[in-house]
């Protein structure tokens, strides 16, 4: 135990000037005597006034004295030595990711980890302020810099599993580190079950505690699911993998439509896979898949697909003849390519996706855009220039767009010099400026790769088909084949046609939301609920057009739960390694003796007016005697 303010101990000299008190206080009593012979017992009361008489037991004294002490100890801030945080600046950073939904903590990570931030937050001293950041999907703040206790607590306890986006602490440990410079004594905690990820280097000026939360680390994924139209009928692949260390059996239950089609029993090594390949018939139009049997993470145990039929998202080319495009986008599956000429000004039709060769036309069209070489400007971004023999870079070293694409092979002549707008990011960068934006403006996703095909050796790599791949994904998600391949967090975008009056989409709760669509598609993104959303196009005059989105978690880094007992982190100092053995926090204890010396202060000030309330009593219970005696008379 130690104390912050030893000094008030200074205070005990108090305790034997209230004993001198108790010494020299004059003792008389009003007596009735029937003899002087008693007299002798009444004359103590000159004795009482001797200093260094014997003190007699009092109970006022000792509950004065058990009080001057109680508020001696108060005062010094006696404390005790405990895991948890010492700075007056705390920075919580919550992991609420789908891996904390592992149930291996007493109840859920979250709902440990909820209880570790409330243990740091009571810790906090008088004046100290804390702020609550949210990781996992995309990253809230849901109390800044608060001293009310009420308020952190609330903020805490409001917290919900997010199954989307995953735990990337880049973002909140930038944050921190801002809020931590700007205050004295920040120390920084992160409550998760390390299975997140941290930047390469993130100096933080500030001390950084890691809680590790979970246990186990067993766990088996339906990794796999969808149905894709095959020869006479559907194709339903699913699989299956162990995430665990140990070898595990488990049984997978498949129902077609709601009914059981079949079982089957998969023994899996550490890290394997099992496949199934099985034929449906083509009226299927759902499908769902479970795994019997217990694992750290429920989440990943349940999977759901939906038929995509013969529909096939449309991909509209504006150009004057480039087969790379063409051929290029042609080649995805579940997409239908139309190409229309350059002069076209109005458009009937609805497309998921619209691509412009060389050619910024007035108006855009509807619907989501991709421009390639632009040749001027338009209302979503400016050309302010060109860029001869850019050299291309990723702009980051996480990027999905540029997944299985070799950024630094691909030679170029000429590109546009286009101004970053504040809707884009960068995916493609140059020392001239961008040379692949990507963005989402007015409700619709927007391209621009801003040198021509004819420019570069782009179209005769086979990073070509890759990228033209990924960006179709990016600027069309949820379309033709990959309605059954949906993460949560990913939106659904309807592409509706003109005729439509409004998108009914209905998530796996029951719960139905109406959309107006705008720009010939409607888009629905709180789709952080696992299951399948129904998407419901009502048009005039004609019949609704029907289907299903199903959204799975499938996401490796979520499903590998065996939790880490220490983060790789930079600080200021150097390099250090936060561990939970490396924190130490303090837990005071003077609040406990504030409400002691309270109470104290009460039953002192009973036993001092005891005789008045005795009186007080008597008169009360008097007076209730009288009023039963009128009563019966």
């Amino acid at each position: 135990m130690g104390f912050l303010a030893p000094l008030a101990f200074g205070l005990a000299a108090l305790v034997p000037l209230i004993i001198a008190m108790y010494l020299l206080k004059l003792r008389r009593e009003e007596r009735v005597v029937a003899s002087t012979f008693l007299w002798q017992r009444m004359v103590r009361d000159v004795e009482a006034n001797a200093p260094w008489q014997k003190l007699r037991r009092n109970m006022l004294l000792l509950l004065q004295l058990l009080l001057l002490l109680a508020l001696i100890f108060a005062l010094a801030r006696p404390y005790l030595l405990t895991t948890g945080i010492s700075g007056k600046n705390l920075i919580l950073i919550i992991d609420r990711s789908a891996s904390m939904a592992a149930t291996d903590a007493d109840g859920t990570r979250l709902q440990a980890a909820k209880r570790e931030a409330l243990r740091l937050i009571e810790q906090l001293p008088d004046g100290g302020r804390a702020t609550v950041i949210a990781v996992g999907g995309q990253m809230e703040v849901p109390v800044s810099a608060s001293s009310d206790r009420r308020e952190l607590r609330r903020a805490v306890e409001d917290l919900a599993i997010r199954n989307g986006g995953g735990s990337d602490l880049r973002q909140a440990l930038a944050l921190a580190g801002a809020l931590a410079a700007r205050e004295f004594e920040s120390e920084v905690a992160i409550i998760s079950d390390g299975r997140v990820s941290i930047p390469d280097q993130a100096a933080l000026p500030a001390a950084v505690q890691f809680f590790p939360i979970g246990s186990r680390g067993d766990n088996v994924a339906i990794s796999a699911f969808v149905l894709q139209p095959g020869q006479g009928g559907q194709t339903l692949f699913a699989q299956a993998t162990n995430y665990g260390n140990a070898p595990v059996q488990r049984r997978m239950i498949v129902e077609l439509d709601g009914q059981l089609f079949n079982a089957y029993d998969l023994t899996l090594d550490p890290g394997q896979d099992r496949s199934i390949v099985a034929e449906v018939p083509a009226t299927v139009r759902q499908a769902s898949a479970r795994l019997e049997g217990d694992d750290a993470l429920p989440l990943d145990d349940r999977a759901w697909a939906t038929s995509v039929g013969t529909d096939k998202a449309t991909i509209r080319i504006m150009t004057d003849g480039n087969r790379f495009l063409e051929t290029a986008f042609g080649l995805l599956p579940g997409l239908q390519v139309s190409t229309v000429p350059t002069t076209t000004t109005t458009f009937t039709d609805t497309a998921a996706l619209t691509v412009l060769d060389g050619i910024t036309p007035e108006p855009l069209p509807p619907g989501n855009l991709l421009f390639i070489g632009p040749l001027g400007s338009t209302e979503l971004f400016s050309v302010t220039g060109g860029i001869e023999f850019p050299a291309p870079r990723p702009a980051t070293g996480n990027e999905p767009l540029l997944r299985n694409v070799a950024v630094s092979e691909i030679n170029l002549l000429r590109a546009a010099q286009i101004s970053k707008p504040v809707w884009a990011r960068t995916v493609i960068d140059s020392d001239g400026g961008p040379l692949l934006l990507v963005g989402e403006q007015n409700g619709r996703r927007i391209g621009v790769l801003s040198f021509a095909l004819q420019s570069s050796d782009l179209p005769l790599q086979v990073a070509f088909p890759v990228l033209m791949a990924n960006l179709a994904g990016y600027l069309a998600p949820g379309q033709g084949g990959e309605a059954a391949a949906l993460q949560p967090g990913q939106p659904i975008v309807v592409p509706v046609p003109p005729d439509a009056t409004s998108v009914i989409i209905t998530n796996p709760a029951g719960v139905a939301t109406r959309l107006t669509p705008e720009n010939n598609q409607a888009v629905y993104a709180d789709t952080d609920a696992l299951g399948v959303y129904t998407v419901r196009v009502e048009r005039d005059g004609a019949q609704p057009m029907t289907r299903g989105v199903a959204v799975n978690l499938q996401n490796a880094e979520e499903s590998r739960v065996e939790p880490r007992q220490q983060l790789n982190l930079f600080q200021s100092g150097g390099r250090v390694v936060a561990s939970a053995q490396e924190r130490t926090g303090r837990s005071e204890l003077w609040r406990w003796l504030a409400w002691i010396a309270l109470i104290l202060l009460v039953v002192e000030w009973l036993v001092y007016q005891r005789s008045a309330l005795a009186w007080l009593r008597e008169r009360w219970t008097g007076t209730r005697r009288s009023a039963a005696r009128r009563a019966g008379a």
